[in-house]
Parts: C-alpha cells; sequence; structure tokens
C-alpha cells in the first residue's frame, strides 16, 4: 500500500471529539502533545497494540505524517480503522489545534 492510498486527513480537519494516537518519541510528547491523545511510541505500536484506542476511526499523529502513516498502514493491516494525520503535530500546532503537556499546560512541538 502506497501512503497516498492511505485515508488520510489534514490536521485541521480532525474532528474535534477523534480519538488520537500518538506515535513520536517520549521527549517528543513530554514538550506537547494534542489534549486526550494516546501516546504509544512507534517502536512500541505492534507491542502495544492491545492499547492502540478501538474507535472509528483512530487519528495517527507523529511530527510530521512520516511514522504516523506507516503506523497508520499496519493499523489497516491489522483491521483497525486507522486515519494519518498529514503534516502531524506541526500542522496540528499550525492549525491553532491546542499543544499541552502532561499537567495540561501549553506545550511546543519538538
Amino acid at each position: 500500500m502506497f501512503r497516498s492510498q492511505l485515508p488520510s486527513v489534514d490536521a485541521g480537519s480532525v474532528p474535534a471529539d477523534a480519538v488520537l494516537l500518538d506515535v513520536r518519541e517520549d521527549d517528543e510528547w513530554a514538550a506537547g502533545h494534542a489534549e486526550g491523545a494516546v501516546h504509544i511510541p512507534m517502536g512500541e505500536v505492534v507491542a502495544r497494540i492491545d492499547e492502540v484506542p478501538d474507535g472509528s476511526p483512530v487519528h495517527v499523529l507523529c511530527r510530521v505524517g512520516g511514522r504516523s502513516a506507516q503506523v497508520t498502514q499496519y493499523l489497516i493491516a491489522q483491521g483497525r480503522h486507522a486515519v494519518n494525520v498529514n503534516g502531524g503535530m506541526l500542522d496540528w500546532e499550525a492549525a491553532g489545534r491546542p499543544v499541552v503537556t502532561g499537567d495540561g499546560s501549553e506545550g511546543f512541538v519538538l
């Protein structure tokens, strides 16, 4: 499957109540993430597949969209309904979507 064939959406078009999966590394997550997102680093998704939220669909985020595209492809192969968020957290932040830290304060994209 080519990335262009993956279900995808622009960061600004992700529904406010969407199920979000952030696959960035721990330091990137700690600096700032989408409020309400579930964090499973890309390298841990296979081992932690049971922690990936069931729901329709799961919107997968990384920094710019490359890692999330790979995870989206994997999740679809596992029978999950997943959508890649184009542009990742950089576009999320640029679209004015909230970026928070673990204590709820304003964060930034690392």
